[in-house]
């Protein structure tokens, strides 16, 4: 969808002809199916987990291999949903907790695959953010607004240090937004907390590639999925967190 979206701005910018769109593409049309015989998939094909198990991995049309992401997201964010569900309870801060979590694991797993984060994902957050704090359900109004703020000039402050510093880019605009959007969820006083377990995870992940998979040093990280990890688990246990990482 992305890709789709830059060919057409391209194409509006060099005044080309779009090619006529002749069918729907977004989340919910075309429907689920094989990226290999492109044969749309049925119900009972397409049970998180469940089908994965009961097709032994295969399509069930042309017995082509499924990527085993496909299950290891499903279980993913199955458990982070009881996990939450757990935390919270049966409530509307769990409702939005949950949508707080998927929307992170698919952003994530974006970040991961493209270094990018879609604004598709990341301002709605942000606001879904300052809409849910005006209740104060997971911090005061007053400190989600300066978190959301504050979350983006922080990281946007480093961004312009660094490359004035050396003339590189060393992060996207995507990271300020989605830290901005945490910072909406969850107030200003857990920005700190969450970008020192961030950068250390990252820093630790970034150092072990080059040492052990003699990734070079230029090869971009993507920071969005360890910024996500960090949030999920200021969102869930914030005191917790805070108490440990701020003393250093």
């Amino acid at each position: 969808m992305m890709e789709a979206d830059w060919r057409a701005h391209c194409a509006e910018l060099e005044g080309r002809p779009q090619a006529p769109v002749s069918v729907p593409y977004n989340l919910w049309t075309p429907r689920s199916h094989c990226p290999t015989c492109r044969t749309p998939l049925r119900v009972r094909d397409n049970i998180p987990l469940v089908s994965y198990l009961w097709l032994r991995g295969r399509c069930a049309h042309c017995g082509a291999r499924i990527s085993p992401r496909y299950p290891a997201v499903e279980a993913l964010s199955a458990a982070l949903s009881a996990l939450v569900a757990w935390r919270f309870g049966f409530s509307a801060a769990a409702a939005l907790a949950l949508i707080f979590t998927w929307t992170l694991i698919a952003a994530s797993f974006i970040d991961a695959d493209t270094t990018l984060l879609p604004d598709q994902l990341t301002l709605p957050l942000l606001w879904l953010g300052l809409l849910a704090n005006l209740s104060a359900v997971f911090a005061p109004l007053a400190d989600a607004v300066i978190g959301a703020a504050a979350g983006y000039v922080v990281l946007w402050s480093i961004y312009w240090l660094f490359k004035l510093a050396t003339g590189k880019e060393g992060m996207g605009y995507g990271d300020f937004k989605l830290l901005a959007a945490l910072g909406a969820w969850m107030g200003w006083k857990m920005l700190l907390p969450i970008l020192l377990l961030s950068s250390l995870v990252a820093a630790i992940v970034g150092i072990a590639l080059i040492a052990l998979a003699q990734r070079g040093r230029e090869v971009p990280i993507a920071f969005g999925p360890y910024l996500a990890a960090a949030g999920f688990v200021a969102l869930l246990y914030g005191d917790t967190l805070a108490s440990r990482l701020l003393p250093f």
